[in-house]
């Protein structure tokens, strides 16, 4: 079973309202994101996480971004805190795909245990000189050799352990110079120099189930952001070469100019499978879901797809990962 909303969604707390349950349950999203702000306890969490799909009868996907560092929402004392992704890259040299792959499984095994079944990695961003500091860290390496292996080892890693891996932020955030939670940033580099660089991880990642969308301007391309750009959104399907699943990013971050409901439908028409909207406000997502209204048959065959993907986590020794894992590092294995 699937849903028929063309949108994701957050809740406000801890626990799941009447009102967001009977929201959800008339809507039908295709699923929904956790946040710290849903994040107590791994039973709360796994009580949570049950009542979301509940509300609307099925299997649905629940997202959560859990990055490692600066990007993680479920915390210490109940789960791992990690180090920086771009920090553990560099200091793990020669053996980073490896540890970044071990990471991963550590922290799919901590979702799936409460219920969460996507997470919002790899980030396939390259890390330049000129990458704002919210991103720069989250890179992986500054080239696309070295991004492509990792980010690649870090998907592979959450499918194996039974977690959809959603790439990010397509077709390219490292250029940006801006936090885009904040401002609108545009890149002017060519359309050769974007291709062979910036586009080739995700070129490289193009069979992965899902994607989220950069909102940032390719001024070769368009003078709207890629996530509201038909014609970014075609180089990401032809150029790219991504048939999976793409969602905007989080249609509250402040990049995007208009109401909720025309940033929605702005992302939709430029050919976006999936509105994303993190913050749990009710009013906001009344305002969203019209906006993005029911999937199309094109974006509900790549949902299909890529729930597919799917599949029960194959079995892993937790103590001997952790154990090879603090031995590549040659320090405690939250690296």
């Amino acid at each position: 079973m699937i849903g028929t909303g063309a949108a994701i969604f957050g809740c406000a707390g801890l626990t799941l309202g009447e009102d967001e349950r009977d929201f959800f349950r008339d809507y039908d999203p295709l699923g929904f994101i956790i946040f710290a702000r849903n994040v107590e306890t791994p039973a709360q969490l796994a009580r949570l996480t049950a009542d979301l799909r509940d509300a609307v009868g099925r299997d649905a996907p629940v997202l959560v971004d859990q990055e490692g560092g600066r990007v993680q929402r479920l915390r210490a004392p109940h789960w791992r805190e990690w180090h920086a992704p771009l920090d553990t890259v560099q200091r793990a040299g020669a053996d980073a795909a490896r540890v970044m792959a071990l990471r991963a499984t550590l922290i799919a095994a901590e979702l799936r245990a409460v219920g969460i079944d996507a997470n919002c990695a790899p980030v396939a961003d390259i890390a330049g000189p000129q990458t704002h500091p919210f991103l720069r860290n989250r890179c992986y390496g500054e080239d696309v050799e070295t991004v492509t292996k990792i980010a690649r080892a870090v998907a592979d890693a959450h499918l194996a352990a039974g977690v959809l891996p959603v790439v990010k932020h397509m077709p390219g955030h490292g250029r940006s110079t801006n936090d885009t939670h904040h401002d609108l940033p545009t890149v002017t580099t060519d359309r050769a120099t974007l291709s062979a660089t910036d586009f080739a991880p995700f070129r490289a990642l193009a069979d992965l189930p899902m994607a989220m969308t950069a909102h940032i301007i390719f001024a070769a391309y368009d003078t709207r952001p890629a996530t509201q750009s038909p014609a970014m959104i075609k180089a990401i399907r032809e150029e790219i070469g991504f048939q999976g699943l793409l969602l905007t990013d989080d249609l509250n971050m402040q990049a995007l100019a208009g109401s909720l409901g025309q940033r929605a439908a702005l992302s939709m028409a430029a050919g976006c499978d999936i509105a994303l909207h993190c913050k749990g406000d009710m009013a906001e997502m009344v305002e969203v879901a019209a906006a993005a209204g029911a999937m199309t048959e094109a974006t509900r065959t790549r949902a299909i797809a890529a729930l597919a993907q799917r599949r029960a986590a194959k079995s892993v020794d937790i103590a001997a990962l952790e154990a090879e894992l603090s031995a590549l590092q040659g320090e405690g294995a939250h690296g």
